[in-house]
């Protein structure tokens, strides 16, 4: 039985998630540093393992339709750490997008619930779009 409720465990693991995402972002933003790149990643992995658990998160990344993009995420971090972060976050980001893309029509039904951002997902072109993709996987 699945449990929602926050505990500690979950609450530490959805902040660093938060850091790993803000790390990446600014390592982005300060021309692809790979020392901010790296902690990022870090914090992210870790914080995705806290939040559901290594064992979920092991049968996550090593399922075999997720072969693609866990083997381009792992190499994307390998080259952001010895150095060669242009590379690595573009391997990283095929990888992210092939991992997560059945997470996408969740995050676009969320995302039509957020008051501002739902009113503009509701004009007609960009809600045609999302229906276009909606339920769909990405082919790889």
């Amino acid at each position: 039985m699945m449990s929602f409720e926050m505990n500690d465990r979950k609450k530490i693991g959805l902040g660093l998630t938060g850091f790993g995402v803000f790390f990446s972002f600014l390592g982005v933003v300060f021309v692809f540093d790979k020392g901010l790149l790296a902690m990022g990643n870090i914090l992210f992995i870790s914080g995705v393992s806290l939040t559901i658990g290594f064992k979920s998160t092991m049968q996550f990344f090593m399922k075999r339709q997720n072969y693609k993009g866990t083997i381009s995420f792992g190499v994307g971090f390998f080259f952001v750490v010895i150095g060669w972060p242009i590379l690595g976050m573009m391997l990283e980001t095929y990888g992210f997008f092939v991992l997560f893309s059945g997470f996408w029509p969740t995050l676009a039904v969320f995302a039509q619930k957020i008051p501002v951002l739902g009113w503009i997902i509701q004009q007609p072109y960009i809600r045609s779009f999302f229906d276009k993709y909606r339920g769909k996987r990405v082919p790889v």
